[in-house]
């Protein structure tokens, strides 16, 4: 759902996705001076509770000794930026925000204008698309603050269920509905997590068809153990003759007939569902049921990636489709050498007349390096999990992101981790989940363009915008055109992330600049007590993007009863 809200000079645009509501603000020239931030009350329509939400930072004149972890209100220490979220909306739920200009003295902060938004989140289930992020890591402060940084597998079923965030109990309910007359058929590059394996022992045991593909080429022994100890050996099959079965999917038919599918980026691993950031997407559509359905087939058969397998994908699946008519579009890998399916989404990047937002599991294609370094207004986010994918090309990829980076209107963040207690009043983080896996953070591949304009496109799947993920790896992707409840869930859930990873990316460079710092040299971080926060969101060479940012997301969007 999205609102926009302009009263004595202070624009509000929120964007309610099913666990963040985000906003863009703005304010008239002669609103700025004396501005020392904005305050954010919410008003929970069934709880029937009103709080002032809150923040880390404080004006130093009046907080100047913060406890480690102690959050302060956004009434007496407010946000000095122009966009902000809150992370603690839950899905489904009505909300009435006021947004507060504060002016003034830090000890006597003075209410000059508050615009009000009443929006609704969004439910995380819908008609047609279905959206299940998880937390997206255990390196936050509210892990460290209710698990005390604990593993889960000491801190207990809550911290589990917490880092979850629904979307294992979404796989199992997906799952769950397979009986008789049912049949399932999945294809899985790492099937390991005993309560997901059991899922799929249930749906046999109530009378479904059950069949999964699984990777077994090279080294895969985890899946073959945890099928023995789930005992569901007789229902599944290893893929020995492809290159890398990197699919995530299972779709269910109902007489024969494909019903849904179940996709998105998240390996059946500890690490996938409660680690690194990932989403499931269900698509309750015949037509791309269908299509995955056949995909399987092709799967099952075990052909090795040869000409012909490549053409049959390319053929079930072109990339672009002509005509592109559907809202929803499955594009199947591997492909040919052409990479027309890789082509195609950089095309659709390029395309964005205002947004792009992407990440990237490892490093950025030149494809998309080119769409980066373009030098316009369209304002050009990046998520990365780290700067570079090749090791052979490590230098001219780093070298080539630096060159993206310092355009005004480019902003990357890179995955990273704080792990002291004494830095800018943090508590410790733990930094990882597993210390055996190549992703510790960033496992997401979707690509949003002008997910705010009246026809944002989502694209999501399992592959990582790469050419060994069109021309090599078993994989698949969505193209999602034209639905702006499903963009503004993963839009929210981008922002969060970004805003996640991009701090503690600035404690890396922080360390780095030191030489020899740690992140315990850096000093606490306090508000201004005057109006010069303002000045990089009105400068448009500010070298950051905020002016860019400001007008992106303060700016006019796509606005329409239902959504």
């Amino acid at each position: 759902m999205r609102r926009r809200k302009k009263h004595g000079g202070l624009t509000v645009n929120a964007v309610a996705g099913t666990h963040v509501v985000f906003f863009g603000l703005d304010l008239s020239a002669d609103k700025r001076a004396g501005c020392r931030g904005f305050g954010f009350k919410r008003f929970d329509h069934a709880a029937g509770d009103t709080v002032w939400l809150q923040g880390l930072k404080t004006f130093q004149e009046t907080e100047p000794h913060p406890a480690a972890g102690e959050r302060f209100s956004t009434q007496r220490h407010p946000v000095q930026g122009f966009q902000w979220a809150d992370y603690s909306a839950k899905p489904g739920r009505t909300y009435t925000y006021t947004v507060v200009a504060l002016y003034g003295d830090p000890a006597s902060l003075q209410q000059r204008i508050a615009v009000e938004v009443e929006l609704t989140t969004e439910t995380e289930v819908g008609a047609v698309h279905s959206a299940f992020f998880n937390r997206g890591s255990v390196a936050t402060q509210e892990y460290a603050r209710r698990f005390q940084n604990r593993p889960p597998n000491v801190a207990g079923p809550g911290a589990y269920e917490w880092l979850s965030r629904g979307l294992l109990e979404a796989f199992v309910a997906f799952l769950g509905r397979a009986g008789a007359g049912w049949e399932m058929h999945g294809a899985m590059y790492e099937f390991q997590w005993p309560e997901a394996l059991a899922a799929v022992r249930a749906a046999h045991r109530r009378g479904a068809g059950v069949h999964v593909i699984f990777d077994d080429l090279g080294s895969k022994q985890a899946n073959e153990t945890a099928i023995a100890a789930a005992q569901i050996k007789a229902l599944c099959r290893g893929r020995v003759h492809g290159k890398l079965m990197h699919n995530k999917f299972f779709v269910l038919s109902r007489n024969g007939e494909p019903q849904a599918v179940w996709t998105g980026s998240t390996n059946l691993t500890e690490n996938g569902i409660f680690g690194h950031a990932n989403v499931g997407h269900i698509v309750e559509d015949g037509v791309v049921a269908q299509a995955f359905r056949v995909y399987w087939d092709r799967l099952e058969a075990d052909s090795a990636v040869s000409a012909p397998y490549r053409a049959a994908n390319e053929q079930a699946s072109p990339a672009p489709p002509r005509p592109w008519n559907a809202v929803t579009t499955a594009v199947f890998s591997p492909r040919g050498t052409e990479l027309d399916a890789l082509q195609w989404y950089a095309d659709i990047a390029a395309s964005a007349k205002q947004g792009l937002f992407m990440t990237f599991a490892f490093g950025m294609n030149e494809k998309f390096r080119d769409v980066y370094r373009r030098d316009d207004d369209v304002l050009r986010m990046a998520l990365m999990e780290k700067e570079w994918g090749n090791p052979s090309t490590k230098a001219q990829e780093l070298k080539a992101l630096r060159e993206i980076r310092s355009r005004r209107n480019v902003v990357v963040a890179v995955g990273n981790r704080i792990v002291t207690n004494s830095f800018d009043r943090w508590l410790a983080e733990m930094s990882r989940l597993d210390p055996d896996v190549h992703v510790y953070w960033v496992h997401t591949k979707f690509m949003l363009v002008d997910p705010l304009g009246p026809r944002p496109i989502v694209v999501t799947g399992s592959a990582n915008f790469s050419k060994a993920s069109t021309d090599t790896n078993d994989e698949n992707m969505l193209v999602i055109r034209g639905d702006k409840r499903i963009a503004d869930i993963y839009f929210g859930e981008y922002l969060r992330l970004y805003s996640h990873y991009a701090f503690r990316e600035s404690v890396k460079f922080f360390t780095e600049r030191k030489k020899h710092g740690t992140p315990e040299d850096w000093q606490p971080q306090f508000l201004r007590a005057d109006d010069s926060w303002m000045a990089p969101y009105f400068d448009a060479r500010d070298p950051s993007a905020r002016d860019t940012r400001r007008k992106y997301f303060g700016g006019p969007m796509s606005v329409s009863p239902a959504h």
